[in-house]
């Protein structure tokens, strides 16, 4: 076993097993990438049971589990349970489908398929806290990203459309060695800018404008996220004022960032001053999530999460203001949680940049 997979094994009795399907949760017991697979870990064996496709591979690079070729994998777990004197299996609760259960329920005979959440949390748990390589690929994953939004700067300019700036962003930070994208770059800009999560369109910039750019890298599998915005031409008195806001509220809640706060009291800081401002109903998503393997992981920062940071957290902080059919504002940088504070990875100049 690897330490990874040996946490879970303490946890387990010798009659009880658990069984990982989804990527993001295999990929980190196993360290190894596939788009379909099942790790099976015991008191005493962990397991990566890998089809054809990915066997040959598997073998060579995964460390600590045992690599089975899979043809039938159902059977092949009901063999490997009774092999091992295992009649309770604990699942992965919140990403196993109604009908998978039932299937299961059916072909594990004599078997108590459980939905206790037991396991759910402990990975949870310990993907939260990173290690010092998770840690080291998020921070390359982040530098590629800074690399990027300098790189377009000097591309942004009228005339060029919200989906051409994607495009630019995406090669340039394929070029530099980003695996790909840590999710679907978000690049709004005049009112478009006012919907948070807007989808890039034919747009053209025009003078005036604010250019909000959501956007990340992928290094060994672990992603970085990032958010800025930028003005083009000139700024208003009012975007200025919004985007100050912003700023201001960010800049808060990371001085305030470091273990043992809690996570909705960080959303509180920033969230107050915000609608101090007199933005109360233009901020309407949390100020920030764990990001990992998975763009959007746990802990978060919002108004319900009462979790109590720990060191080897890495969250973003990205509160937003929205104006809606006007424009909007939204600044993130990436943290790293330690006991005296935060360590903030994302190096992107925050100063109201005017192209």
């Amino acid at each position: 076993m690897n330490n990874k997979t040996e946490k879970i094994a303490g946890c387990l009795k010798e009659n009880q097993a658990l069984l990982v399907s989804a990527f993001a949760n295999r990929f980190y017991l196993s360290g190894f990438k596939s788009s379909a697979g099942n790790v099976v870990i015991t008191k005493n064996k962990a397991v990566l049971f890998i089809d054809f496709r990915y066997f040959e591979k598997a073998k060579t690079s995964v460390l600590g589990l045992d690599v089975q070729l899979s043809k039938n994998f159902s059977a092949e777990l009901a063999c490997f349970l009774e092999q091992n004197g295992v009649n309770e299996l604990f699942l992965e609760t919140d990403c196993v489908s109604i009908d998978e259960y039932s299937s299961l329920c059916e072909k594990l005979q004599g078997i108590n398929v459980t939905t206790n959440p037991l396991f759910k949390t402990k990975l949870c748990d310990m993907r939260a806290v990173k290690s010092e390589d998770e840690i080291a690929s998020i921070i390359k994953a982040q530098q590629i990203t800074d690399q990027t939004f300098s790189y377009i700067l000097n591309h942004i300019k009228p005339g060029v459309s919200e989906r051409e700036i994607m495009l630019n962003m995406e090669f340039y930070l394929r070029n530099l060695g980003s695996e790909g994208v840590s999710f679907d770059f978000i690049v709004a800009s005049g009112k478009n800018s006012s919907m948070p999560h807007a989808v890039p369109t034919d747009k053209k910039i025009e003078a005036g404008d604010f250019v909000t750019m959501d956007f990340g890298a992928v290094i060994n599998g672990y992603r970085s996220d990032m958010t800025r915005t930028v003005a083009v031409g000139h700024v208003t008195d009012e975007q200025t004022k919004v985007y100050n806001t912003v700023l201001k509220a960010q800049t808060a809640a990371l001085d305030s960032i470091k273990s043992g706060m809690v996570c909705k009291d960080i959303d509180k800081i920033a969230r107050d001053i915000i609608y101090n401002a007199g933005y109360e109903n233009c901020f309407g998503h949390g100020l920030g999530h764990s990001v990992g393997i998975e763009i959007h992981e746990s802990p978060c920062f919002n108004l319900r999460d009462t979790t109590l940071l720990q060191s080897g957290m890495v969250l973003t902080v990205e509160p937003g203001i929205y104006l809606e059919n006007n424009f909007g504002v939204r600044i993130e940088d990436m943290v790293v949680v330690t006991n005296e504070g935060c360590i903030n990875i994302t190096k992107s100049d925050k100063k109201l940049i005017v192209l």
